[in-house]
């Protein structure tokens, strides 16, 4: 499921199975939240988002801009998952300002690292916009997964 949430290139997916299955190999599960190319941090990794308050500091400004009153009343932020464990992943400095994730195919957990499937970014062919970008998205999977580590795997 693909949908603008708001008119500032913010996607939201949802890749979870019906089924979850028995093996860490090819369990699905996982949700898009939050896609952003630029506000990052220059160094790839992640962190946990444990509570409410640390994920609506985290998005905030991903959103809009906030009047000069500060009434943020009009912002429809996204609800924070409820018994799945939240994940912002940074992807660390590009140069150049297309990179985004737009979507997460599968995840797979193996030896205490967490595999996040994501779809390989084609090149245009034309040219592209030469800035650097701190790309980063925040992303659900089910509580119960236990990683010490993640690592994003490109795919076509």
């Amino acid at each position: 499921m693909k949908s603008l949430l708001i008119a500032s290139a913010l996607t939201f997916m949802s890749c979870a199975s019906t089924l979850p299955q028995k093996t860490a190999d090819s369990q699905q599960g996982a949700e898009l939240i939050v896609s952003q190319s630029q506000g990052g941090t220059e160094q790839a990794g992640f962190r946990i988002i444990k509570e409410e308050t640390d994920f609506r500091n985290t998005i905030k400004g991903s959103f809009g801009i906030i009047g000069p009153g500060g009434d943020e009343s009009y912002i429809k932020y996204p609800q924070f998952p409820k018994n799945k464990k939240v994940v912002l992943y940074n992807l660390g400095t590009f140069r150049s300002g297309s990179h985004q994730i737009e979507e997460i195919k599968s995840i797979s957990l193996k030896n205490n690292i967490l595999y996040v499937e994501v779809p390989a970014g084609e090149p245009s062919g034309g040219m592209e916009i030469q800035v650097i970008s701190n790309p980063w998205f925040i992303f659900t999977v089910p509580a119960d997964y236990q990683f010490t580590s993640v690592e994003l795997k490109y795919s076509k």
